[in-house]
């Protein structure tokens, strides 16, 4: 097929809600290679030898354990993985890459943020926007860990809002350096670190730029106090200072004024790695919480036999499931995207960085909803384990602490909220996915006069994808009639954009799960994936319930009389099942499973 015929037939960034997808087009975990599968079994190893049995001196705060197991995994290669063969990198595929932060990330939220935090946001703004001598010069020593990489973007003063940095940049009269000053706070990685990437703004331009900074305590740098945290306590955090640091003009990173551009494009990738980076985690305590309830017996009986203890491991293996599911549906458009753009002869740099702002919208559905399932489950692991969850002589405590950074960095999930929608609605306008036709045919539908057939639902989860597509004119209705209302001004109507950013949320991860065990159904047989095909069914009606919530808010707080009348009854029409799920069966079906395999093992 020819580059062109691939790019059409190619799905964009956004379209999933206009657009089918079919089950045997989605990559799912089962999907892995050999050679993927080898990987993921030696991180795994690496993990459980190196990491999880110093669980308990990560929390001692023991940053130069951190520091210890970080070069051990550079020395293994896992933190070249991105980069290029000819930087010393592993040179693999995005969904490897994925796969490594995955498994990496799972046994302690330290270990998780620091390894993000250099193979991420550390590395890849100059992998992706460095000039060649750049790259030669740092990335190799990044790749292999014998230099860590650290992020300075957010200020005091600048947080959200990251362009409006007050960290100042001066050039030198001779032209050769700049001075930079200015203050940058919560830098992971910052105690250990050679080198930074900071933003800073060049006299009064509009927007930052970035700069490569080498760590060098007699130029202008100090540190603050390693920072008291709630969780992620073996993760060095600090205030950097810098005070007229010289910075050759050749460290200057991409172009200037483009910083902001770095920071946003760092952050996609940064966004669906810290969900990938969730996933393990969960798992683990799923199986720490299982273990725990087989064993424990109250009332002459294990509490894995009582039927509220099933319902939370059922929801935890589901979330789990789905996760996973979106995870590498998305991970896998991105790599298409990236092998499509350098078979139409563009760089690595170029294919990476258009590769994944192509899908930023997924990046950030993901951040969201992945990083609150971690809290989630780790909140529930708690609960199984009841009064000594709370203790931290248990592993729950720790995990329910380390998750909940999630939601606050790599952008707070109320700003990922916003920004999937307000990007949807960019690509709307720009003709990359066609939006507002979808939302008039849908206006349309709903002064026509209904079906009262019964469709044929034979084929197995035919009423569940029946049901996302219904579920994505919801979103149509509702946010078309907002954006037809509101106009330019939606964007200040944060409450809408939250509403419409959860049922945007609710369709992808519902279709992503429904779609991963419909194609292993039928690869594999329907009484193989039983229970897979029960989590796609209770995850599907979590998000059904939770769209008519949101879907409610939203038109009964913009519109009025008959439009409203009209929205609701078509609400009502789009969240209407012919056939209710057994929601306590579908959870008895899932928690057996997870029971007697005392473990998670989908």
């Amino acid at each position: 097929m020819k580059t062109t015929e691939k790019q059409n037939d190619m799905i964009r960034g956004g379209q999933f809600i206009v657009r089918d997808t079919k089950a045997e087009d989605v990559f799912t975990p089962e999907d892995f290679s050999e050679e993927q599968k080898m990987m993921r079994d030696s991180v795994k190893e690496f993990v459980d030898r190196e990491v999880w049995p110093k669980k308990e001196e990560f929390e001692k705060k023991n940053y130069a354990l951190t520091e210890e197991i970080m070069r051990k995994a550079g020395e293994l290669g896992f933190l070249g993985v991105a980069v290029p063969e000819e930087y010393d990198g592993l040179g693999m595929d995005f969904v490897s890459t994925m796969l490594v932060c995955d498994y990496i990330s799972g046994a302690t939220g330290s270990i998780a943020t620091a390894f993000g935090a250099h193979t991420g946001i550390g590395t890849l703004p100059i992998l992706l926007y460095g000039t060649e001598e750049q790259k030669k010069k740092y990335v190799p020593k990044l790749a292999t860990g014998e230099w860590f990489g650290a992020y300075c973007l957010t200020e005091p003063g600048a947080g959200s809002d990251a362009n409006s940095g007050k960290t100042k940049a001066v050039l030198s009269e001779d032209g050769k350096h700049y001075k930079i000053s200015g203050q940058k706070m919560w830098i992971s990685n910052a105690g250990f670190c050679d080198i930074f990437i900071v933003f800073a703004r060049i006299e009064d331009d509009k927007n930052i730029t970035g700069f490569i900074v080498e760590k060098d305590l007699e130029n202008g740098i100090s540190l603050g106090d390693e920072e008291k945290k709630l969780g992620i306590h073996s993760s060095s955090t600090r205030q950097v200072f810098f005070n007229e640091t010289k910075v050759p003009v050749e460290n200057l990173l991409g172009e200037r004024n483009g910083g902001f551009k770095i920071a946003m494009n760092a952050l996609n990738v940064g966004r669906i790695k810290l969900a990938a980076a969730c996933l393990d985690a969960q798992r683990r305590v799923i199986d720490s919480a299982v273990k725990y309830a087989n064993d424990r017996v109250q009332f002459n009986t294990p509490i894995s036999k009582f039927g509220a203890i099933q319902q939370k491991l059922a929801e935890m293996a589901t979330a789990t499931y789905t996760g996973e599911a979106a995870c590498y549906r998305a991970a896998k458009n991105i790599e298409d995207r990236i092998n499509l753009r350098k078979e139409s002869g563009n760089s690595h740099q170029e294919a990476e960085l258009k590769g994944v702002e192509e899908f930023a919208i997924e990046c950030s559905i993901l951040k969201v909803a992945v990083s609150e399932d971690i809290q989630n489950c780790t909140d529930e692991g708690i609960q199984i384990y009841g009064g000594m969850g709370f203790s931290a002589d248990t592993p729950m405590e720790s995990a329910w602490r380390d998750a909940r950074i999630s939601r606050i960095y790599e952008g707070t999930n109320e700003i990922n909220r916003m920004l999937s929608v307000g990007m949807l609605v960019k690509k709307a306008m720009k003709g990359h996915v066609d939006f507002m036709g979808p939302a008039q045919a849908v206006k349309d539908e709903l002064t026509g006069i209904p079906s009262f057939d019964t469709p044929d639902f034979s084929e197995l989860l035919s009423e569940e994808l029946d049901m996302i597509k219904k579920l994505k004119k919801v979103l149509l209705m509702v946010s078309g009639a907002a954006a037809q209302k509101y106009g330019t001004e939606l964007e200040e109507q944060q409450q809408l954009l939250l509403a419409s950013a959860d049922i945007l949320i609710e369709i992808y991860m519902a279709e992503s799960a429904i779609l991963r065990a419909k194609k292993n159904a039928n690869a594999k047989g329907e009484d193989t994936q039983k229970v897979q095909i029960a989590m796609a069914q209770l995850k599907l009606y979590h998000a059904v319930e939770k769209i008519n919530e949101k879907a409610k808010e939203a038109i009964i707080s913009f519109a009025e009389g008959d439009e409203q009348k009209m929205m609701l009854m078509g609400l009502k029409r789009f969240t209407k099942y012919y056939n209710y799920p057994n929601i306590i069966n579908l959870r008895k079906t899932i928690a057996e499973r997870v029971i007697e395999d005392n473990t998670y093992k989908f």
